[in-house]
């Protein structure tokens, strides 16, 4: 862990404040060097997938030219959210260093805590209620994949 890398992602939150942004930034690095910087875009860009890990997952995988990040460190200003951190899981970041907790993003208004919530419900019980729907070719297209002796594993 590089706490200079740490507080260069803090000092890039709070800019992204000044400029008007949320409180939120991450940094992707690679054998010790900074590949791709992310912060919150999402109301500038109306996007409320466009969290800074989101960012910086986007622009590490585009200069990798990779899907994934193995072998990146990722280091967010804040614990990432449900959100952010399945997209580091899928991305397979090797290590997340964060400074700020959830509970000082909650403190802040930028509470998480109900979607770890729901999770944990029905999905006809949930605030945003998930119906499965039964379809005999669901599952076409698993198979068809399963079926490519080319396909990319991920």
């Amino acid at each position: 862990m590089n706490p200079e890398l740490l507080r260069q992602t803090i000092e890039l939150a709070a800019e992204n404040v000044r400029r008007g942004g949320g409180p939120f930034a991450a940094l992707v690095v690679k054998d010790g060097a900074v590949i791709a910087t992310g912060s919150n875009r999402v109301t500038a860009a109306n996007d409320p997938t466009a969290h800074a890990e989101i960012v910086a997952i986007r622009e590490a995988c585009r200069v990798l030219a990779s899907f994934q990040l193995t072998g990146c460190d990722v280091y967010c200003s804040c614990e990432p959210c449900p959100m952010c951190l399945g997209a580091l899981y899928w991305a397979r970041a090797s290590r997340i260093f964060y400074a700020a907790t959830a509970a000082d993003a909650a403190a802040a208004g930028f509470d998480d805590s109900f979607i770890y919530r729901q999770f944990a419900l029905p999905d006809a019980a949930r605030a945003i209620p998930m119906v499965h729907v039964e379809d005999t070719s669901a599952r076409r297209p698993f198979e068809e994949w399963a079926a490519r002796s080319d396909r990319v594993r991920y």
